[in-house]
């Protein structure tokens, strides 16, 4: 019967070719301008930034928006003045680095997803799960991990 097994060559061989050329998909990252850290197949950071790592000044932050910290895998927002709230800049969809804060969202280049700066609730999917809060420690005019 070599139709089947034609068949079955042709699929085999396609969906070979599919998963090879598909391997690096979920794990986009845009580091242009920026040093990159190593990620495992979770996409968790394996180099994540210790706690009392400085981060910026309070008058860095721009009120109703906020600053990706790609090496710390971190974003913080002011979404009103004098409150500052950090969540992973890890997108929850397919673990794809946000990459900028606008219009009262945090924004990911891969797949479109938004998440508002107040909480870090989804705006846009296809991420369903919202960023992850992050703890920080505004002393002062500094920000800092906690």
């Amino acid at each position: 019967m070599t139709d089947g097994s034609t068949r079955r060559t042709v699929l085999a061989t396609g969906a070979a070719a599919l998963a090879v050329g598909c391997a690096g998909c979920s794990n986009y990252n845009d580091n242009s301008g920026s040093s990159s850290s190593a990620e495992s197949p979770s996409g968790e950071s394996t180099t994540g930034a210790a706690a009392g790592t400085a981060l910026a000044q309070t008058s860095e932050i721009p009120e109703g928006g906020g600053t990706v910290f790609k090496d710390q895998k971190v974003v913080v927002t002011q979404p009103t003045k004098g409150e500052f709230k950090a969540f992973s800049a890890i997108c929850t969809h397919q673990g794809c680095t946000v990459s900028r804060v606008a219009d009262g969202t945090i924004d990911c280049p891969c797949h479109g997803s938004k998440f508002k700066i107040a909480d870090g609730a989804v705006a846009h999917g296809p991420a369903t799960r919202p960023l992850p809060a992050k703890s920080i420690t505004v002393s002062g005019n500094s920000i800092t991990l906690a």
